[in-house]
């Protein structure tokens, strides 16, 4: 997990707690994570180029069958005729086939969650619900799966919601030695310039931390904001479809790297074809269940730039969205005479 950034000549002056030791105290999953960078290290094959290691050829090899649409029968074949290639001593190297390399790649666990979704977006299956036995919407009465419709002795539902959790995400960043030096940088550079050049110095960050000094005594506690908006993926078609997605940005890196893909989280996707309307709230209760987990409890998380554990909690700050957007998030009417929230 290496992030690039141009951070402009910036010099951070960070705690003196930091140290460059070998890591050996890391437990439990963060253990698990260092010691599969660790194996990731194996090179392709003897004598290749520095950094052409098995995880960097495994991650390219399954984006691209992403990117090319490969059957898996395909991608097999091709995996087959790479070993082929290989000295004997190096085929143990890579995975044998698309099972052993997804297998492989599990152990990072970023996973995501699929959900079942009434189809006029009143109930999500969710919790007590996610049951298989609830075949109908409480609410509309609707059917929750496609009837007469089977694929390998499971039901199909008429709509679904995939959810990526944050949480192991945000652990991650702290896990990489060099984001996790990042993600305190607002205590030395946020306030350097009168300009606001980021949130950390903005009068609501400060009116933050002065109502909740618990969360700021850690400047390691993590601020979030969340930001959505339809789009439509197959066009200007004469079947109108709207799919939804849910992004979370961390607002504790510097400037040059919040702004990123790579700090920016795709936490829902939310299948068409209708607009959601003032039922988004519903398809939030994952990510919202899962934050305020983040802010009351917290997680155990490793800290590889101070060689430590602590309780990581995360608060989300600000939403982002336009001005139709607004009023679904935030339930305020945004037609007729009261849209305007101000006036």
């Amino acid at each position: 997990m290496v992030m690039d950034a141009n951070l402009h000549g910036m010099e951070y002056n960070m705690n003196e707690q930091a140290s460059d030791e070998p890591i050996f105290e890391a437990m439990g999953d963060a253990k698990e994570f260092f010691d599969l960078l660790q194996a990731a290290d194996t090179p392709l094959y003897d004598g290749c180029d520095d950094g052409d290691t098995v995880l960097k050829w495994v991650s390219h090899f399954l984006n691209a069958k992403t990117l090319y649409n490969i059957s898996v029968a395909n991608w097999d074949y091709m995996l087959k005729c790479t070993r082929r290639w290989m000295k004997p001593e190096d085929r143990d190297r890579i995975p044998k086939d698309f099972y052993s390399a997804k297998k492989m790649m599990r152990r990072f666990s970023l996973s995501y969650k699929k959900y079942d979704v009434s189809v006029n977006n009143c109930f999500l299956y969710y919790g007590e619900y996610e049951n298989k036995n609830y075949i109908a919407c409480p609410i509309c009465g609707e059917p929750r799966y496609k009837q007469g419709h089977v694929q390998q002795n499971q039901h199909i539902p008429r709509k679904s919601l995939w959810y990526l959790p944050i949480t192991p995400r945000l652990k991650r960043l702290y896990m990489c030695r060099k984001t996790a030096e990042h993600m305190i940088w607002h205590l030395n550079c946020g306030g350097v310039s009168e300009k606001i050049m980021h949130p950390a110095s903005a009068e609501a960050w400060k009116h933050f931390d002065r109502t909740y000094p618990d969360f700021a005594s850690d400047p390691r506690n993590v601020r979030l904001g969340l930001c959505t908006d339809g789009l439509t993926p197959f066009g200007h078609t004469s079947a109108p479809y709207s799919c939804w997605l849910v992004f979370v940005t961390v607002y504790k890196l510097p400037p040059a790297m919040c702004m990123k893909p790579k700090s920016i989280f795709l936490s829902l996707i939310i299948q068409g074809p209708q607009s959601l309307g003032k039922n988004i709230d519903v398809m939030l209760r994952p990510l919202i269940d899962e934050l305020k987990e983040l802010w009351y409890n917290g997680v155990k998380t490793y800290d590889s730039f101070r060689h430590e554990h602590f309780i990581l909690r995360a608060a989300l700050m600000w939403t982002i969205t336009d001005f139709l957007g607004y009023g679904m998030v935030s339930g305020w009417s945004t037609h007729g005479r009261l849209s305007c929230p101000y006036c």
